[in-house]
């Protein structure tokens, strides 16, 4: 019996299709330089925290009245907590939660992060919070008549660790972005339409004629 059959043909035509791939884990220097900015507004937070609790922390009696009242103590409570809340965001920066919105979240949980949604105002925060304490070294240069002289040494050193919020949220900025940017792609290749279909043809099997099967 002489048969004849067709070869079955292989996928040769392919479709390339961009995968992007997850970022690399931060650096360490980086994890670390995150959590110590969560660190470093603690000390001032704490301060102002006492003197909503009515303890002067470092003011002469005249000095602390301006403090003394519920509008005082509001902004002050408000003020320690925005402080801490920002601090613990620049976590998002080397955590997961920073590169996939959490899925607890309602409509965009799951959804990834854009680079740029979470660089550009980190970048933003970083500038700003190395103008504001930018001059937080000079404290004991200006005259503090309201304090204390142990409640201005106090007040300089719990204040210095700002100093350093700004470059390290800036050096972590620059280190999520560069680990984000410009998704690196992979290809794999998917068929075309064409020899797909011809790949999934069964092969066809012809007999000669005056030949039995």
């Amino acid at each position: 019996m002489e048969r004849m059959r067709t070869r079955k043909e292989h996928p040769t035509g392919s479709t390339p299709t961009p995968i992007s791939a997850p970022p690399s884990p931060p650096p360490r220097w980086a994890v670390r330089a995150a959590q110590l900015i969560t660190l470093l507004a603690l000390p001032t937070g704490l301060w102002r925290l006492a003197m909503v609790c009515g303890f002067p922390s470092g003011y002469t009696e005249a000095g602390f009245v301006p403090f003394d009242t519920p509008g005082s103590k509001l902004w002050m409570l408000t003020l320690s907590v925005a402080c801490e809340l920002l601090a613990l965001l620049s976590l998002g920066l080397v955590r997961p939660w920073g590169e996939t919105v959490p899925r607890w979240i309602p409509v965009i949980g799951g959804r990834p992060v854009r680079p740029l949604a979470a660089v550009v105002p980190a970048a933003a925060g970083a500038l700003a919070l190395t103008a504001i304490w930018a001059a937080m070294p000079l404290w004991w240069t200006y005259p503090h008549t309201d304090m204390t002289p142990t409640g201005r040494l106090l007040v300089g050193v719990i204040y210095q660790p700002l100093v350093l919020w700004g470059p390290l949220l800036g050096a972590v900025t620059v280190s999520y972005y560069r680990r984000t940017k410009g998704s690196r792609t992979a290809h794999t290749n998917t068929p075309c339409s064409a020899n797909a279909a011809t790949a999934s043809e069964p092969m066809a099997t012809v007999v000669a004629p005056g030949h039995s099967a």
